[in-house]
């Protein structure tokens, strides 16, 4: 499934172009900072298998005011860059391609 484009942002990872997008509302879960931030990417050009970043932080809009960071584009490329490392084959289809980051995510709700 192609990745909505409004909202999304293009990024070059190392002459590839990748679409990325953040969720604009938090799930209830996110919203209760029960479970952390996620943000999808797809290649730009041939969209393919969808990759799922899970983060170690809060959504920004969560209902408790919990801060997060936001997520930089140089964190967006350091993860393309460890999921191809993991086999992501982003030209591919197939099924979401998951990639955990959230060690030392730490739920205050």
């Amino acid at each position: 499934m192609a990745l909505v484009k409004k909202g999304s942002r293009i990024i070059n990872v190392d002459g590839t172009a990748y679409r990325w997008r953040l969720r604009g509302r938090p799930t209830y879960d996110q919203g209760l900072v029960r479970s952390p931030l996620t943000y999808v990417v797809e290649h730009a050009d041939t969209p393919g298998t969808t990759l799922v970043i899970t983060t170690n932080q809060p959504h920004p809009s969560n209902w408790f005011g919990t801060r997060g960071s936001p997520i930089l584009p140089a964190q967006v490329a350091d993860s393309i860059r460890t999921a191809i490392t993991d086999g992501w084959m982003p030209a591919n289809p197939g099924s979401p391609f998951h990639l955990d980051q959230s060690v030392g995510f730490v739920s205050s709700h």
